[in-house]
């Protein structure tokens, strides 16, 4: 029996659907990248058009502190955004391995109730958990600090649940060899489950950096929003609500969200195909 022979009309229509999608998705991105080339002028006249006229690099001078303009502060707000999501995303890593494993492994009395609780805060909106974490850091007397934009999201719900999906496919007899040898629970942990986590950990580690990176709201009700503990996300919010400056300042503004797009697409790009196998092996199993 031969083979069905596709029809070359449906195949041509379909890519030109999909290219006509990826047009669309990916145009704006290119109107961005184009803006921030503009200047002020040639942007609000011609918003829409991806050819600079006049070409200028003075936004990129202006955001990397090159014009000695210190009115919107970007390099200190991404030096803000890299330490604490760099000190989150391998908090994260970590203490979410730790007790995804506890969860998976251990048998310890309300252990269950723990994993209920654990699934119970994942159906929790994050927007009402704001101001239980403003009374907290208030109460704590970190308000204001490095401290309470880091230490409320170094433990990730999420997280935890992703790590004890993982650990659950991991069989038993792996471990029972090392617990032979004499290996104590950390140690078989650390040396012998762990780095059979590879997916599982690469996937945690995406969604915190991205988490983490493009947090808002919790540092919007944790600090005060002074310059020297704003974030690249909450500093550009402040830039487009017009608080640092009068003017539409488009090249600006869409310079500095192309920056605070950029590192989480090279991560993603660069970690895709773990990050699927990941998600597919840290899925809940039927």
């Amino acid at each position: 029996m031969s083979e069905r022979r596709s029809n070359p009309v449906k195949t041509i229509l379909l890519y030109a659907a999909l290219l006509a999608f990826a047009v669309l998705f990916i145009y704006p991105f290119l109107i961005q990248i184009s803006t921030s080339f503009k200047t002020d002028p040639d942007a609000a006249n011609n918003p829409l058009s991806l050819v600079p006229n006049p070409a200028t690099t003075q936004v990129w001078q202006r955001i990397f502190g090159q014009t000695g303009d210190s009115s919107v502060p970007v390099t200190t707000w991404v030096q803000n955004s890299v330490i604490v999501t760099l000190v989150v995303t391998a908090g994260r890593v970590f203490l979410d391995s730790l007790a995804g494993y506890a969860l998976s492994r251990l048998r310890f009395r309300g252990r269950n109730a723990v994993f209920a609780a654990l699934l119970a805060v994942m159906a929790v909106p994050g927007v009402a958990l704001l101001i239980p974490k403003f009374l907290m850091v208030n109460y704590l007397g970190i308000y204001d600090t490095y401290t309470a934009m880091i230490l409320p999201l170094v433990v990730d719900a999420a997280g935890v649940f992703i790590m004890k999906q993982f650990f659950d496919s991991v069989p038993v007899s792996i471990e029972e060899a090392a617990r032979m040898d004499g290996a104590s629970i950390f140690r078989t942990f650390w040396s012998v489950v762990l780095p059979m986590a590879k997916p599982a950990l690469i996937t945690l580690t995406i969604l915190s950096f991205q988490g983490s990176w493009n947090e808002f709201s919790h540092f919007l009700v944790v600090t005060k929003g002074t310059p020297e503990h704003q974030t690249l996300v909450t500093g550009l919010a402040s830039m487009t609500s017009g608080q640092l400056g009068a003017g539409t300042q488009y090249p600006l503004k869409l310079g500095t969200a192309l920056l605070a797009t950029i590192p989480v697409a090279l991560l993603f790009f660069a970690l895709q195909r773990y990050f699927i196998r990941g998600a597919n092996e840290g899925g809940v199993k039927g």
